[in-house]
C-alpha cells in the first residue's frame, strides 16, 4: 500500500504566465498607494510653497508652533511677525503654515 502519490512537475510553458501574475498584486497595491498617499502628499507640498513664496507685508499667517501674527517684513528665509502692538517675532518661513483671511486676528 502506497501512501504518498506521484508529484509530476508542471509544464514548462505555464512558468513565465505564473510569475507575471504573481507580480502583478504588488505593482496595483503600488499604483493604489500612488494615487491614496503619494500625489495628494506632492499636492499639498506644492500648495505650501506656492503659498510661502507670495507672503507679502499685511498678510496674516499661522505659524507651526500655533503663533498667529501679522507679517511686518519678509526675507529669504525669515518672516518677521507682528504678534501684538510693539512685539515682533522673527520666524522661518517654513514655519508659517496657514494663510488667514484678512482682519481675522481682529475678531479673536
Amino acid at each position: 500500500m502506497v501512501f504518498i502519490s506521484n508529484a509530476y512537475a508542471q509544464a514548462a510553458g505555464a512558468a513565465p504566465e505564473s510569475s507575471l501574475m504573481s507580480f502583478l498584486p504588488l505593482l496595483l497595491m503600488f499604483v493604489v498607494l500612488y494615487f491614496v498617499m503619494i500625489r495628494p502628499q506632492m499636492k499639498r507640498q506644492k500648495e505650501q510653497k506656492a503659498m510661502i513664496d507670495a507672503l507679502a507685508k499685511g498678510d496674516e499667517v499661522v505659524t507651526a508652533g500655533g503663533v498667529v501674527g501679522k507679517v511686518k517684513k519678509v526675507s529669504d528665509a525669515f518672516v518677521t511677525l507682528e504678534i501684538s502692538n510693539g512685539n515682533e517675532l522673527h520666524v522661518q518661513k517654513s514655519a508659517v503654515t496657514t494663510l488667514l483671511p484678512k482682519d481675522t486676528i481682529k475678531s479673536i
